[in-house]
């Protein structure tokens, strides 16, 4: 199914930037490469608890259209694909980070609970 680029118009800059991370997971893509650089296919699976693999594929694969992610396939057997951000993505990561804050307080206010990680440590706490 081929999808429609994106390419507005758009009412504002928020529906511009809502556009490109529109989905569930691509928030949390963008977090998971920013806090371990690079990563594979399986590791980002892992990192994701709840993401199937044909969801992270389709937004992999649209973050890397947009600009967002750099996918670099090594020549070995089996192929190793490796996935990092672009300065682009690390920029809308830095965007998003208002939004995290807002999202912690939040939590904080709520008194919600997260999501059981394996890397809770960088999680934060309420």
């Amino acid at each position: 199914m081929a999808k429609t680029p994106r390419n507005g118009p758009y009412i504002c800059g928020i529906d511009a930037a809502l556009d490109v991370v529109s989905g569930k997971w691509k928030g949390l893509i963008l977090w998971e490469l920013d806090e371990h650089g690079v990563r594979r296919f399986a590791e980002l699976r892992r990192g994701l608890p709840g993401v199937s693999e044909k969801m992270l594929t389709q937004h992999l694969r649209e973050m890397e259209a947009d600009g967002l992610v750099t996918r670099r396939v090594h020549a070995e057997v089996p192929p190793r694909v490796e996935y990092s951000l672009t300065e682009h993505g690390r920029t809308l990561n830095a965007a998003l980070a208002p939004l995290g804050d807002w999202g912690v307080d939040r939590l904080r206010r709520e008194r919600s609970e997260l999501v059981e990680h394996r890397d809770a440590a960088a999680l934060p706490r309420p």
